[in-house]
C-alpha cells in the first residue's frame, strides 16, 4: 500500500491525526507537524517552502511517493505539493479547504489579520484563541470529543508560528492552476462548514481534471474530528 502523509490545519498539530493513523493501519501513515508549531524551528513564510518541507519529510522517511491528505491550511499545502512536486503524490485528498485565501482585496487581508491577531495582542494566548474560535467551527452533529481535542491542539501551537502562518495564509491563490492538478483527487466538505463551504469546494472540483466532491452531512470545518468514522471510510474507499 502507498504510504500516506497527513497535513494539519492552521490551528492543528500532528497529534490530532492519531485516530486516523490508527484507523488507516496497516498502511504506513506519517503526520507532519508544520514547521514552527512545536517551537523548535522557525515557521515558514511561503507555501512553496511549506510544500518543500513536506517533500523533505518524505525524503527523510525514504519515500518516493505518497498519498497526501490535507485539512484546511494543510489542504492548501497539499495542492501546492501537487503542483510543485507532482511525481511525489499518487493521490490527493483535500479536506475542508480552498484553492485561495478568501479575497484578493488588500483591505480584507488587513482586516482579517487584525481580527485574528487582536486577541493575541490583548494577551489571551493560544488557549484563549482556541476557546473563542473552535466552537464556531463545528457542525450540529459533531462528535462530542471534537471540540476539546481541537482546543487542546490549538492551545499547544507556538504563538509566533501561528502569527507567521496567518500572514502566509493570506497570500495563497492557486485557482488558476487547478486544471494542472492531474492526480486523482477527492475533496471532502462538511455540510455546515462556513470556512470552506461545500459550494466553493464544488467549484474547485469542477476546475480539476480528475476530482470529485464528497459532502459529509451535519458537520463543519473540523470534519476529521467531527465525523471520524465517515471520514476514515471515505479515505479507505478512495485510496484503496
Amino acid at each position: 500500500m502507498t504510504p500516506m502523509l497527513l497535513l494539519h490545519g492552521i490551528g492543528g498539530r500532528a497529534a490530532l491525526w492519531a485516530a486516523s493513523v490508527a484507523a488507516l493501519a496497516p498502511r504506513r501513515v506519517i503526520a507532519m507537524d508544520m514547521p514552527g508549531y512545536d517551537g523548535t524551528r522557525p515557521a515558514l513564510e511561503s507555501f512553496d517552502a511549506l510544500a518543500d518541507a513536506a517533500v523533505a519529510l518524505l525524503d527523510a522517511q525514504g519515500l518516493a511517493q505518497a498519498d497526501v491528505v490535507g485539512h484546511s491550511l494543510g489542504g492548501m499545502i497539499a495542492l501546492e505539493m501537487a503542483l510543485r512536486h507532482p511525481a511525489r503524490l499518487r493521490r490527493l485528498v483535500v479536506v475542508a479547504s480552498s484553492p485561495a485565501f478568501g479575497s484578493r482585496d488588500p483591505a480584507f487581508r488587513e482586516s482579517f489579520l487584525a481580527a485574528r491577531q487582536k486577541p493575541l495582542d490583548e494577551g489571551i494566548g493560544m488557549a484563549g484563541v482556541a476557546a473563542s474560535l473552535v466552537p464556531g467551527m463545528l457542525g450540529p452533529d459533531a462528535d462530542p470529543a471534537a471540540a476539546p481535542a481541537a482546543m487542546a491542539a490549538m492551545a499547544s501551537v507556538d504563538e509566533a508560528a501561528y502569527r507567521t502562518t496567518l500572514a502566509t495564509l493570506t497570500g495563497f491563490d492557486r485557482r488558476a492552476d487547478l486544471p494542472h492538478v492531474t492526480q486523482p483527487t477527492l475533496l471532502i466538505a462538511g455540510e455546515a462548514d462556513q470556512t470552506a463551504p461545500p459550494r466553493g469546494m464544488a467549484r474547485m472540483a469542477e476546475a480539476m481534471p480528475d476530482a470529485r466532491l464528497l459532502v459529509i452531512p451535519g458537520v463543519g470545518h473540523l470534519l476529521p474530528l467531527e465525523a471520524p468514522a465517515a471520514f476514515h471510510t471515505a479515505l479507505h474507499e478512495f485510496l484503496s
